[in-house]
């Protein structure tokens, strides 16, 4: 049997081994998740010191080892240069690199979760940087929906009934609730309904087959996310996951926001905010302000539901500080 093994992987992380070595984990379409050490990348003139940097994409002739594999040949297939030339692209980068790690699976085929990743670190490179964390927030959506746990922003979570922001009215609002699952009316809460919540959805074991470039739909994921599937998962404690957020009362969003909000679930974001005449616009805050706010509604989402935090968010706090 054949000890060494083919694959087609990006870098989503490096830690050094050793004096000279790093060890890699590489999302793979095929494979999924692979640890691999890279020996010598970190010697000046290695041939793996380049292609063992993070967001590279290699063609990869790995070694398999009793604890871990061994990089034998790498060819590089793709970078993003852009990405480590701009301090706000590469922690937006590492920021959905950590979500991503926290999905794959060591074993089984991730072709849904690779190419997802790489569409939107295609979006984060060529994004203005006006429009950075809108690209972060909307892959941060997109990768939550292929989890089968992304937030529900076009129908109450509690009445089922439809959302519709009015953005000629400075004053309309609607709730989010993480406990409930997404937006709320809040006529739905004043009925108590909120006691009645569905249970929290599980983990799906793997991502769903349903992706596909341009025809995906965070609907087709969620429903998904329910599939039996007998490959071993990583644990995320699900039977005693605890809502953090389930004693704070459901934060207050205004039209714009959740008509941003709503475009997350579509393949493409608005690019500029709607023209609201002089006596509304002043109710809404810039555009900047509400994605800033939008990725921080998400983020604690997602940190709530994966259980750990993400720590890339910090830096994200310091490079877009004047947001």
């Amino acid at each position: 049997m054949s000890r060494t093994y083919k694959a087609t992987g990006i870098n989503l992380k490096a830690m050094p081994l050793g004096e000279a070595d790093r060890i890699l984990t590489i999302l793979t379409p095929d494979l999924g998740l692979i640890r691999a050490v890279a020996p010598g990348s970190r010697k000046h003139q290695s041939r793996l010191g380049g292609r063992s940097d993070l967001f590279v994409i290699n063609d990869w002739l790995v070694a398999k080892g009793k604890r871990l594999d061994k990089v034998v040949q790498a060819e590089t297939a793709r970078t993003f240069p852009k990405l480590s030339q701009d301090l706000g692209r590469l922690t937006a980068s590492q920021y959905l690199a950590e979500i991503v790690l926290f999905m794959a699976l060591n074993d089984g085929t991730q072709a849904e979760l690779y190419h997802l990743f790489v569409e939107h670190l295609e979006r984060i490179e060529t994004s203005p940087p006006s429009a950075l964390l809108a690209a972060l927030t909307h892959g941060l959506y997109h990768l939550l929906a292929l989890a089968g746990v992304a937030p529900e922003v076009h129908r109450c979570c509690l009445s089922q009934e439809e959302i519709v922001p009015n953005l000629m009215d400075a004053a309309w609002t609607v709730g989010f609730s993480p406990e409930a699952g997404g937006l709320v009316q809040w006529s739905a809460l004043s009925q108590g309904q909120l006691a009645q919540r569905p249970q929290p959805k599980k983990r799906p074991a793997s991502v769903p087959a349903s992706f596909e470039s341009g025809s995906f739909t965070p609907e087709s994921a969620i429903s998904a996310s329910f599939a039996p599937d007998h490959r071993e998962a990583r644990p995320l404690r699900e039977a005693t996951r605890s809502y953090r957020a389930h004693t704070a009362a459901p934060q207050s969003l205004n039209a714009m926001e959740v008509v941003l909000l709503q475009q997350l679930s579509k393949p493409d974001i608005i690019t500029t905010l709607p023209v609201l005449p002089d006596a509304l616009a002043v109710a809404h805050p810039t555009q900047p302000l509400i994605w800033a706010r939008l990725e921080r509604l998400l983020r604690n989402y997602a940190q709530d539901y994966f259980e750990r935090p993400i720590r890339s968010a910090t830096l994200i706090e310091a490079c877009f500080a004047t947001v």
